[in-house]
């Protein structure tokens, strides 16, 4: 198929209507492939139309010939499903000197990897388990991170799956609990 001046097999990874996850707006459609017609945009660039699920009113354009890192695929059902069953088995952070904590939720964050978010979910809340023993509060840069990582993991698992972001949680908790049978 060829989609304006690029063979699919050349550039374009993606079609109108596919799911994919593109930076910090998490899941995104594809709406159209085309050229802009804006003031100081070259002409006869393509772009990707994208649409954030979870960011009404929001529109992101990508160029099709944008390196491939800065979107990818969302799961397919059988990825999500491996990855939930491998949950327990994914190491936690290592975090040396709490400083550099941000820095590396920050890289974990910016891959757009799955396995990464999950890292950050489990190193933030281990923390926040022992903050709380000790009676202190989580910090910002925990509770910022934690819910960017569970907006982000959430919203992929959720579209992967074919459920709402609201059911994911209790979903992992049923099928790892049940692999621990």
């Amino acid at each position: 198929m060829v989609v304006g001046k690029y063979a699919e097999s050349e550039v374009l990874v993606f079609g109108i209507g596919d799911y994919v996850i593109c930076g910090n707006k998490g899941v995104c459609t594809v709406e159209n492939i085309t050229t802009l017609n804006i003031t100081g945009v070259d002409k006869e660039r393509e772009y990707y139309i994208l649409k954030p699920l979870y960011m009404s009113g929001s529109t992101v354009y990508v160029p099709v010939d944008s390196p491939k890192e800065s979107m990818r695929k969302v799961l397919e059902r059988e990825e999500a499903e491996k990855l939930i069953k491998e949950i327990p088995n994914i190491p936690m952070l290592v975090i040396t000197n709490d400083k550099l904590s941000e820095q590396m939720y920050r890289d974990c964050i910016r891959t757009n990897d799955c396995e990464d978010l999950v890292k950050i979910i489990k190193t933030i809340y281990m923390r926040k388990q022992k903050r709380i023993q000790a009676g202190r509060k989580v910090t910002a840069v925990d509770a910022k991170y934690f819910h960017m990582a569970e907006d982000n993991l959430y919203g992929e698992l959720a579209v992967a799956l074919n459920i709402s972001r609201k059911e994911v949680e209790s979903y992992i908790v049923e099928v790892i609990a049940a692999d621990r049978k």
